[in-house]
């Protein structure tokens, strides 16, 4: 981890729960415990709610102030987070995301001279957003020459050099000096320049603003190569226009700002917790709203955080006309989901097949959500559209194949799951996803035994920590009658994937067979307590009242010869 890295994570605090009882009587005790534990769930609305009724009655608890601040800060409401974080400032304390909130409220609101004066109370963020924010405010104030020695100087600090360019050639650009930016695009830098997305669109639009858009192409092309996001794709099909595209990167000191906390919440994503990620990818999309990547961003961490009404919402604010408005309504799709109205996403996608209807991810996607709504017909028929548009050579084309031959297995359409899944494998030949589905519902259907254990066998070594494939590996040997390898790779999936209700009634079978009646009946009542499905429990119970043996007769099929029982 870089040092500027650690500057910034070295104050992950707030919602990360620690800190004292509040005093005074016990309803403030309760809310306090109340918001903790929504703190704690991530339910953001709730955690405000309770820390601020906590703090009426101990107004100047700094862990209550700064765990009510993030909560309003992730609920994307910062006009009931600002007054907080000028409390805590106040009080003394010393809040990294106090000071990052008073700072996007002085630049919101052109309030230049507040970011000097807080930094010189010691109000700091970081040394790179210190930096930085000190030039875009002297270029708030008009003051250009002031800005330039600024980011000169965040440009000779150690491992901000890239940054302190990249801000530098923003702040040129946005005065119409797009030689001088230019210039700094293209100087010597040692190790090269790093490019961001907007950066590297920044680079484009000024060398557009200079006549050169074929070199504006090239560049494009060297960073995104021939799949570039919508966003890009329109900006080079109006470059190969010969279009003279307006600069509209960075066009203030607010979007540089919020470029800034965007970046850092890239930055850090992978090290700090998703909550602490939050705070600077909403201080992003509050100073710059129509900055579509960081709303992206705020939406996929309220996602990843189970928060979907708030990932939902955020989502929505992406523009129509926004060249990205299909992803982010593919994310609403998928984040009203998972918060189980499957109806609403269903509604969402079919919408997009209107509005975007030569887009086959849209299709796979509505494929995807039909699927697991188990509206299998209408998801082959929006798998088979997508396949349509797919161009031959997609590498997207093997999962399609995939996912539309699970639902024509669902319902009982063997040759089309079957074709699908070869269809898959021609063109990925050893994923071992489509290995073992394949392999296993040939096993489950008793045909070609020998080609699905080799698919299995090599689906298992390319994920042999893969509980659902160890187990059709088992399962298949059990099949084959080879009962002693069944258990061994049975035991080893139950171990993977210990409250697997369809593992463990797998293990007690390949258990029975080499007669260990005693723990083959332990595994079937495992399997039972994990809630298997109403067939099999019923299938389950008659074997442990009866054995495997007497259930498969009953069933047209010949009893197992028990190791070291009767023939």
């Amino acid at each position: 981890m870089t040092v500027l890295k650690r500057s910034f994570l070295g104050a992950v605090t707030g919602l990360i729960i620690s800190g004292a009882m509040p005093a005074s009587a016990d309803q403030d005790a309760g809310a306090y415990l109340a918001g903790k534990q929504a703190a704690l769930a991530n339910d953001f609305a709730e955690a405000s709610r309770h820390f601020s009724d906590s703090l009426i009655a101990d107004p100047s608890n700094s862990f209550l102030l700064e765990n009510a601040m993030m909560s309003f800060i992730a609920l994307g409401d910062f006009a009931r987070a600002f007054p907080l974080a000028q409390d805590i400032v106040d009080s003394g304390y010393d809040s990294q995301i106090a000071h990052l909130a008073l700072m996007s409220a002085a630049a919101k609101g052109g309030d230049w001279a507040s970011i000097f004066n807080n930094l010189d109370m010691g109000r700091q963020v970081g040394p790179l957003v210190d930096g930085l924010s000190q030039g875009w405010a002297h270029l708030g104030q008009g003051d250009v020459t002031r800005a330039i020695e600024n980011f000169d100087a965040v440009i000779a600090a150690d491992g901000m050099m890239v940054y302190g360019l990249t801000h530098k050639a923003y702040a040129l650009a946005s005065v119409g000096d797009f030689e001088g930016a230019e210039a700094i695009f293209s100087g010597p830098v040692p190790g090269g320049m790093r490019y961001s997305r907007l950066s590297v669109i920044a680079h484009a639009q000024i060398l557009s603003q200079l006549g050169r858009n074929a070199d504006a192409i090239a560049i494009l092309d060297g960073v995104f190569g021939d799949a570039p996001d919508p966003g890009v794709a329109q900006l080079r099909a109006q470059l190969a226009a010969d279009e003279a595209v307006a600069y509209s990167a960075v066009r203030s000191p607010a979007q540089g700002l919020a470029d800034l906390f965007h970046v850092i919440a890239g930055m850090v994503r992978d090290d700090a917790p998703k909550q602490f990620t939050l705070m600077y990818a909403r201080a992003a999309t509050y100073l710059w709203p129509d900055n579509t990547p960081a709303v992206l961003m705020t939406a996929g961490l309220l996602e990843e955080l189970e928060q979907y009404d708030l990932a939902n919402a955020a989502y929505a604010s992406v523009a129509r006309d926004d060249p990205s408005f299909h992803a982010a309504e593919l994310g609403r799709a998928e984040a009203l989901r998972k918060a189980g109205r499957q109806d609403a996403a269903i509604e969402v996608l079919e919408a997009l097949t209107r509005s975007h209807p030569d887009l086959p991810d849209v299709y796979a996607t509505k494929g995807d959500t039909l699927r697991q709504a188990e509206r299998y017909e209408e998801a082959i028929a929006a798998y088979t559209r997508a396949l349509e548009l797919y161009e031959e050579g997609s590498s997207a084309r093997w999962f399609v194949h995939y996912t539309r031959g699970i639902a024509h297995h669902k319902i009982d359409d063997w040759p089309g799951a079957e074709a699908d899944f070869r269809a898959a494998l021609a063109l990925d030949p050893d994923h071992p996803q489509v290995l073992n589905y394949l392999g296993y519902s040939l096993v489950e259907r008793g045909e070609k035994l020998d080609e699905a254990l080799g698919m299995i066998e090599t689906a298992a070594a390319a994920r042999p920590d893969n509980g659902a494939i160890v187990d059709s590996l088992g399962w298949v040997y059990f099949q084959l009658g080879r009962y002693e390898e069944a258990v061994v790779h049975l035991e080893r999936a139950a171990s993977l994937e210990p409250v697997d209700p369809v593992i463990n009634d797998h293990l007690g079978d390949a258990l029975w067979a080499v007669g260990r009646e005693i723990e083959a009946r332990f595994q079937w009542q495992r399997a039972l307590s994990f809630d298997p499905i109403e067939e099999e429990i019923v299938r389950i119970r008659d074997k442990l009242q009866r054995g495997l043996d007497l259930v498969l007769v009953d069933e047209g099929l010949a009893p197992i010869r028990i190791a070291s029982g009767d023939d």
